[in-house]
């Protein structure tokens, strides 16, 4: 994705500063290609950011999700191992299309996407999700994995107005071109 408008653009809607560092690191990774591959991508580089950090494979043939990889905090989010779940065994409630949609995006289109959500899942509707998907590429033409990154914070932790903002502003966006 590189540098440029598009870039500053999509960049100045992340919140969460470790949104903003991640999306550098795999901005440095792709260098002059659309997005890097998984094998770019080396998670010492960001141990910090490790407990929101999932790696979900995209499915070659169905096209389903599936978690390679999820971070402690995740666990903690979801009340159990995420990992090796597809998302659609996940208990999104209301907000599946929601989510479904904003995978299908990134895998469509090749470009990252962010939003913010309220209630990342039935039963915590009190935490504010931040989320990050960015997509990974082994041959430079099919999206096969998305480096994703999720901040939870607990909406009494925002002010009333910051989250009218956060939720008017940011609900879902997309990097357009590159």
């Amino acid at each position: 994705m590189g540098s440029g408008t598009t870039h500053d653009v999509f960049r100045a809607q992340l919140i969460v500063s470790e949104q903003q560092q991640l999306y550098d690191y795999w901005s440095t990774r792709a260098g002059n290609r659309a997005m890097p591959g998984r094998c770019d991508i080396s998670p010492a580089h960001f141990p910090r950011l490790l407990p929101g950090i999932s790696l979900i494979d995209v499915g070659e043939r169905d096209q389903r999700f599936r978690v390679r990889l999820a971070g402690t905090r995740l666990r903690e989010i979801y009340e159990r191992e995420i990992t090796g779940l597809y998302l659609d065994e996940f208990d999104w409630g209301d907000r599946r299309d929601y989510w479904v949609s904003a995978y299908e995006r990134v895998v469509g289109t090749g470009r990252p996407a962010q939003g913010v959500v309220r209630g990342p899942r039935v039963s915590k509707e009190h935490l504010v999700q931040f989320w990050l998907r960015l997509p990974l590429s082994s041959d430079a033409k099919r999206i096969d994995m998305i480096l994703c990154h999720d901040a939870f914070i607990p909406a009494m932790d925002l002010h009333a107005n910051q989250e009218t903002s956060y939720f008017g502003a940011h609900s879902y966006a997309s990097a357009q071109g590159h």
